[in-house]
């Protein structure tokens, strides 16, 4: 299994980016996925996650309410829609994804760079 993710770039803070993740090699229909992110010199953090079904999703406090997860299964692909880009979002993001309920994630994909300016 492979993860692709795209997406990233610059941003003036304020903005939008929407950041994609497809899935080939099988079909993660079954699979929980979640977006992390890692700042230079910071550990890699968890900013949001959603189930197999995509009926629960779950997310850091610090994007609540400006990050949306979103997935089409059909398409092997999970999103994730930032708005209100602020400079303490710039990070790489990487797309992983999960057997569902296991505690560790199986698959990583490659991240994508997100920079926001003030």
């Amino acid at each position: 299994v492979q993860l692709q993710a795209s997406g990233g770039g610059l941003v003036q803070a304020g903005g939008s980016l929407r950041l994609s993740c497809a899935a080939s090699g099988r079909t993660l229909s079954n699979y929980d996925w979640g977006w992390f992110r890692q700042a230079p010199g910071k550990d890699r953090e968890f900013v949001a996650g959603i189930r197999w079904s995509g009926g629960t999703t779950y997310y850091r406090d610090s994007v609540k309410g400006r990050f949306t997860i979103s997935r089409v299964n059909a398409e092997n692909t999970v999103y994730l829609q930032m708005n209100s880009l602020k400079p303490e979002d710039t990070a790489v993001y990487y797309c992983a994804a999960r057997y569902t309920d296991q505690p560790e994630y199986d698959y990583w994909g490659q991240g994508t760079l997100v920079t926001v300016s003030s």
